[in-house]
């Protein structure tokens, strides 16, 4: 199974080395490695090209892109131009951070994974940050969701979803879009990630608006945009996330913000999500 891997990256010279080097130490080697600076001000490019001569299928390209961090949108864009680099000859394309430290049968076993079910088109492990000397989960999202710093996709379901939508929030469209065409996805728990900078530890007070706009973006109603605001800012324990949330959500409603899914995957993902809310409650 041939795996090929993009990784966008920003200013990650304290990082990437441990990250790359976590991924030349694989059971099962990738393919290819495409690093993509994405106009780093510090030593990331340097170091990856020093590695270049020791990890024969890595290489690093260079984007020049805008240092404003934009959720979502700068990572895919870097991605996007990654993957345009590499030829169609992968049965698996994973889109990594630089910020990560992988277990060494990390490929090995989302290789196993895909090649036990043809319907699994996505496959994570879990991420993992350090906190009091200890390694625990990065509890930001659900345990089923498939991350997206660690994701990986079956070749046939990356091209069924259309790749990669330049939004915040792509790593969640991408799952539901996936099972809208009848594919599945999986998180093995066992695969643990070191995440050595958390999610959102660079995040701007904007992101809350983003986000907002992205739900918009995705046709999810204005209900579940609204429960989406309370549950983020009862999780950040700021009411005005919930604020920014909702007016980032209207201010896409007022300027009719282009969608990112048809008419009938927001229907779909509308009915999804409702499902699932209601039985998050009835266990309750």
């Amino acid at each position: 199974m041939k795996i090929y891997i993009v990784i966008p990256v920003h200013n990650e010279e304290v990082y990437i080395k441990d990250c790359l080097t976590s991924l030349a130490n694989q059971s099962l080697l990738p393919e290819k490695i495409v690093v993509v600076d994405d106009n780093s001000t510090d030593n990331t490019a340097k170091i990856v090209k020093s590695l270049t001569k020791e990890f024969l299928f890595l290489k690093l390209i260079h984007k020049t892109s805008s240092n404003q961090h934009l959720p979502g949108k700068k990572v895919i864009r870097a991605f996007n131009y990654g993957l345009d680099t590499l030829d169609d000859g992968y049965d698996v394309i994973c889109k990594f951070d630089g910020d990560l430290i992988f277990p060494k049968k990390y490929l090995e076993t989302i290789a196993l994974h895909f090649k036990s079910d043809s319907k699994i088109g996505m496959v994570s492990g879990h991420c993992y940050i350090q906190k009091n000397n200890a390694w625990i989960y990065e509890n930001i999202a659900s345990k089923s969701h498939t991350r997206g710093p660690i994701k990986a996709y079956k070749k046939a379901c990356f091209k069924a979803i259309g790749g990669l939508k330049i939004s915040v929030g792509w790593d969640s469209v991408d799952e539901l879009i996936a099972l809208y065409f009848d594919w599945k996805f999986y998180t093995d728990h066992r695969l643990l990630v070191k995440h050595l900078k958390p999610t959102g530890s660079n995040y701007d007070p904007k992101t809350a608006k983003l986000q907002g706009k992205a739900l918009y973006k995705m046709r999810s109603g204005f209900a579940i945009a609204l429960l989406s605001a309370i549950k983020m800012a009862f999780n950040k324990k700021q009411l005005v996330v919930l604020f920014n949330y909702i007016n980032g959500y209207l201010s896409a409603w007022k300027t009719k913000s282009q969608y990112i899914v048809t008419e009938s995957q927001g229907k779909f993902m509308r009915r999804y999500r409702w499902k699932a809310m209601w039985k998050k409650i009835i266990r309750i």
